[in-house]
C-alpha cells in the first residue's frame, strides 16, 4: 500500500480502508459542499471530535448533512487512487492463482499457460494543494474554528450565525472594497473611474449597508420581543426606515436609538438611508420625496446626487455605530 492508505478490515470479498487526508499547514482540513460545491476548511482537533452521526453545515448555502459528504475533488481523487492501486493487486492476485501453476483437465491431462506474473509498485498518492486561509475565524457560540473564501452565513459546527456576526462580516467587506480601489495603479484607476466603477461601487455601499442593518434589526427585535410579528405586522419594510425603527424599539420598551447615537450621527445616518432610497427607486434622480428628507441638501428637484468615497466611508462608520447600539440594545 502507498503511504497513507492502508486496509483495515475483511469482510469476506468485502475490503475497508483507510486513507489519511492530510491536513494544512495550519492544522486545517477542506470541505467541499455536495450542493454549493464551494470549499471552506474546518480545525482537524475541532472537526475530529464530532460524534460519528454528527452533521456537517455548509458554511455558505446552509446545507446540512453528514460531513463525508463535503468530501473535496482533491481528498476524492486521492481516495480513488489508493482503491484503483488495490483492486489492480487483487486483479493481478487473481491472475497469479488462475495461470501461475499448470492447469489440470482430467486423466492426467496437463494444459500449459504462458504466464508471467510482474510485481506491483503502488503509486504515491495525490497530495491536498487547496487554497490556505486567510484567517482563522472562531465561532461565538460554540468555538469551533474554520476558515472560509466568500460571503458565508453558516458555522460549520452550529449552523446559521447570529445576525450581529453577519452584520460585522458585511460592514467589513464594505470596507476591504473600498481599500481595494485606492489600491489600483493610476493607469487601472483612470479607466475603471472612467466608466463608472467608482460610482457603482459607492452607490452599492449604500444600498449593502441598509441591508445588513435591516437583516440586523430585524434578527434582534424578532429574537427579542415574544410579540414581536403582532407589532411588525402590516407596518411593511419597517427596518429599513430608520426613524420607525427606532419608535418600534422605544414602544417595545428599549431606549431610543436617537438619544443612543445623538443628533449628529443620526442625522447623517437619515441623509445616507434617504441617497439609498433615491438611488435604488429613481436612479440618483432627487425628487420632492428626497428633499423633504433632506431640507439642507444643495441639490435641487431634477439633479442627480453625486457620492464620493468619503461620504461612503463615513457612512459605513455611522453603520457600525448604529450596529453595536442595536447590540447594546438588546444585549
Amino acid at each position: 500500500m502507498p503511504e497513507g492508505a492502508r486496509v483495515v478490515g475483511r469482510r469476506g470479498d468485502i475490503f475497508t480502508m483507510k486513507v489519511d487526508l492530510p491536513a494544512d499547514e495550519d492544522g486545517f482540513l477542506g470541505r467541499q459542499c455536495p450542493q454549493c460545491a464551494q470549499i471552506f476548511r474546518v480545525n482537524t482537533i475541532d472537526y475530529e471530535a464530532f460524534p460519528d452521526d454528527r452533521k456537517l453545515w455548509c458554511a455558505y448555502c446552509g446545507h446540512n448533512c453528514e460531513g463525508s459528504g463535503f468530501t473535496t475533488d482533491q481528498q476524492r481523487s486521492r481516495m480513488t487512487r489508493a482503491v484503483d492501486d488495490f483492486s489492480q493487486q487483487l486483479i493481478g492476485k487473481m491472475l497469479d492463482e488462475t495461470f501461475g501453476r499448470p492447469s489440470r483437465l482430467g486423466h492426467g491431462t496437463r494444459i500449459q499457460t504462458n504466464y508471467r506474473s510482474k510485481p506491483f509498485f503502488p503509486h504515491p498518492l495525490p497530495g491536498i494543494d487547496e487554497e490556505r486561509l486567510v484567517r482563522i475565524r472562531h465561532c461565538a457560540g460554540c468555538n469551533f474554528q474554520y476558515g472560509v473564501f466568500g460571503e458565508h452565513r453558516y458555522c460549520p459546527s452550529c449552523g446559521p450565525l447570529p445576525a450581529d456576526v453577519v452584520a460585522s462580516d458585511a460592514l467589513a467587506a464594505e470596507v476591504a472594497r473600498l481599500d481595494i480601489l485606492g489600491e489600483l495603479s493610476a493607469e487601472s484607476a483612470a479607466v475603471v473611474r472612467e466608466q463608472g466603477v467608482f460610482s457603482r461601487v459607492w452607490v452599492d455601499t449604500l444600498e449593502n449597508l441598509v441591508g445588513l442593518i435591516e437583516t440586523l434589526a430585524s434578527g434582534m427585535f424578532r429574537s427579542a420581543v415574544a410579540d414581536a410579528e403582532q407589532r411588525i405586522n402590516n407596518k411593511g419594510n419597517i427596518f429599513q426606515r430608520l426613524d420607525d425603527t427606532a419608535d418600534l424599539f422605544l414602544h417595545a420598551g428599549y431606549a431610543d436609538l436617537r438619544v443612543m447615537l445623538g443628533p449628529l450621527v443620526w442625522r447623517r445616518l437619515l441623509e445616507s438611508w434617504a441617497a439609498r432610497h433615491v438611488f435604488t427607486h429613481n436612479d440618483g434622480v432627487v425628487d420632492d420625496r428626497y428633499l423633504a428628507r433632506v431640507p439642507g441638501s444643495p441639490c435641487r428637484r431634477g439633479q442627480r446626487l453625486v457620492l464620493s468615497e468619503q461620504l461612503c466611508r463615513q457612512a459605513i462608520a455611522d453603520s457600525d455605530a448604529l450596529r453595536l447600539a442595536i447590540i447594546e440594545l438588546f444585549a
